[in-house]
């Protein structure tokens, strides 16, 4: 890459720096769109699968082009366009793997809309859910043929979830940490609003 083409290209952010949107107003109605569409696809082929086809190879196959292009998508370009967050795994010349968390900087001339970010943690987080209740029905109703499939649904959707989770967070703080000072938090607050009272 020559110095010319480094001078060129955008830092993080910086791609909408003259745009001031109102909160409402949805930015990327493709993006938005297709952000819930690969996800609620892939969700609605696995539930109408015996409805649609009667083979089983042809349902599955769908089902996983549909979660990958979900797992794309979101980790590419939505999260990037509507959240102002993106991650994504490294490895060093040694060998080792190291994850990145990276959100674009608050500030008045690129800030995210409500409305986009409504959409976007909407669908991250009630899609897991899904996933997680096809793998327990699966297993309860003894249908082991579609194991995988649900077990690598819950798993693309959880590791884009977990990833976005850590950018909004701080890529460096420790999920665990977090939840023990927040009810720490949450308790100490309790406490001292039983001492006030009596």
């Amino acid at each position: 890459m020559s110095s010319q083409d480094s001078q060129d290209s955008l830092l993080f952010g910086e791609e909408d720096e003259n745009f001031r949107p109102r909160k409402s107003v949805v930015r990327y109605p493709l993006v938005s769109f297709f952000h819930l569409f690969f996800r609620t696809s892939a969700i609605l082929v696995y539930l109408l699968c015996d409805f649609l086809s009667s083979g089983f190879i042809a349902c599955m196959v769908s089902i996983i082009l549909l979660l990958s292009c979900d797992f794309w998508t979101v980790k590419n370009v939505s999260g990037r366009l509507l959240v102002g967050l993106r991650w994504w795994n490294q490895v060093d010349e040694d060998g080792k793997s190291h994850w990145v968390f990276e959100s674009k900087k608050p500030n008045s001339t690129n800030a995210t809309t409500s409305a986009e970010s409504q959409i976007f943690w909407l669908g991250l987080i009630v899609c897991p859910i899904f996933w997680v209740i096809f793998v327990f029905s699966t297993i309860f109703s003894f249908n082991l043929k579609w194991l995988a499939v649900v077990i690598m649904g819950l798993v693309l959707q959880w590791a884009n979830l977990y990833g976005y989770v850590r950018c909004k967070l701080g890529g460096k703080s420790n999920l665990t940490n977090i939840a023990k000072n927040y009810i720490g938090t949450t308790i100490f607050k309790q406490a001292m609003k039983e001492t006030n009272r009596s």
